[in-house]
């Protein structure tokens, strides 16, 4: 992954150094497991732990690795020499009936966790975010558009409450795609166990906090990480969802909402008076990236037989890249929330831009209560509507519907009047809010 869009701590999950630590650890506590049931020498095992407590290996020599492995061609058996150089013979009991794919498979477990749990810490800061924005503008009157047009008002904190229920949702989702993927498999060739016990198994996963996956055939089947990615796939697909929602209401002729643009910032190279949403922008980009990683790991699921490794060169791409870039971007859609310039006078401005047809449905409505039908209640309130759009909101719908015969046959001006009241549309906001954030 890019420099420009990781941060350091997800970044440092994904290092060889943190790859061949797991690797080690691995290794170890599968000795140590053997040696607890004699499978190996009681005090081999213990050296090996206490090479491990006592950090003997200290600094994991990656440029070393490589070159052992330019020879092997075999990265764990690279591992394996690089170790046993450093070790004394105790080392000749590591990998004792297991394969690479116990390894492997394992440590790519820890380090799906690993980032996993970073990932929900980020969304645990932006639902924070958000919903800090939504109280502040719970009440704020915006217009509410369907198909870009305008519909009928909301509120803008009703926005970020919708926003929030989405990421709500995508952390339960993740948690448990966390549990989905936190699973060991120490079971050897083909996954029968034959020459390593499940004992050894069990205590290598719980010595990683993780779970003893119920039958691998040599590797960890692959359904299991195709749900952790399309997971990440939705997330990546609600950040877009808000970042397109900024872009639009940044947009001049709207101009609700837009992205802090600091001291110094410039937004063209040619036009000095630009302020671009380009944050949003980025965090599209960056969303269509995470989600080009789940097709991958959809077609990862069918492999040959008990294994094979087409899907290793995969993973070895988007299990970094995927979750480095969702790290970056959760982390960059909180900062634009949190620091979102949000305009309420315009919003009210937009508001009235189309002549009070935002309030057509209540007279509607009121037109049926007052005993004509559907049909001729929407044909009296929308011809006069269309005189309102036509105009571009130069004519207002109350004063035509005052001095609409047929209208005011069934309505007096005082009723009409009542119709266009702007907080009508908010009173439900308390009751929504208390589904989104509960009662507290």
């Amino acid at each position: 992954m890019i420099p420009r869009y990781s941060r350091p701590e997800m970044t440092s999950i994904w290092s060889p150094e943190n790859r061949y630590r797991i690797w080690f650890q691995i290794e170890m506590f599968a000795a140590e497991a053997m040696g607890r049931i004699g499978m190996i020498p009681a005090e081999d095992a213990a050296s090996l732990r206490a090479a491990y407590d006592q950090d003997l290996l200290c600094e994991f020599e990656v440029g070393a690795f490589d070159l052992i492995e330019a020879v092997t061609k075999h990265d764990v058996i690279a591992f394996l020499t690089w170790v046993g150089n450093k070790l004394g013979p105790e080392a000749r009991w590591l990998h004792q009936g297991m394969t690479s794919s116990d390894v492997l498979d394992t440590a790519l477990a820890v380090q799906m966790t690993q980032a996993a749990d970073l990932l929900i810490e980020d969304l645990d800061e932006l639902l924070a975010v958000l919903k800090r924005r939504a109280f502040e503008h719970k009440l704020t009157p915006t217009i509410g558009r369907s198909h870009g047009i305008h519909a009928e008002p909301t509120s803008f904190g009703l926005k970020l409450a919708q926003a929030h229920a989405e990421f709500d949702r995508n952390r339960r989702r993740l948690v448990a795609a966390r549990e989905e993927i936190a699973t060991c498999a120490i079971s050897g060739a083909v996954g029968t166990f034959a020459n390593v016990p499940p004992e050894v198994e069990a205590h290598v996963a719980e010595q990683l906090g993780l779970k003893p996956e119920p039958i691998s055939t040599q590797v960890i089947p692959r359904d299991r990480h195709a749900m952790f990615f399309a997971t990440l796939g939705v997330i990546a697909s609600s950040i877009e969802r808000l970042a397109v929602e900024i872009r639009h209401l940044q947009r001049t002729e709207v101009l609700e909402a837009e992205e802090y643009f600091s001291p110094g910032q410039k937004g063209s190279s040619a036009m000095p008076h630009k302020r671009n949403p380009v944050l949003s922008e980025n965090l599209t980009g960056l969303a269509r990236m995470v989600r080009g990683a789940v097709m991958p790991a959809m077609e990862n699921v069918a492999l040959w037989h008990e294994r094979d490794i087409s899907h290793s060169s995969v993973e070895r791409f988007i299990a970094p890249d995927a979750t480095i870039t969702l790290d970056f971007a959760l982390a960059r859609l909180t900062g634009v929330v949190r620091r979102l310039l949000v305009y309420p006078e315009r919003m009210r401005r937009n508001l009235e831009r189309m002549g009070g047809l935002i309030h057509s449905q209540r007279v509607l409505l009121a037109l049926t209560r007052a005993g004509l039908s559907r049909e001729d209640s929407y044909a009296l309130v929308q011809r006069n509507a269309m005189k309102v759009w036509e105009s571009d909101g130069k004519l207002s719908l109350l004063e035509l519907l005052k001095s609409d015969a047929q209208v005011v046959a069934h309505l007096s001006a005082e009723e009409l009047d009542a119709l266009f009241n702007l907080d009508y549309h908010l009173k439900q906001v308390d009751a929504i809010f208390e589904r989104v954030f509960g009662s507290a």
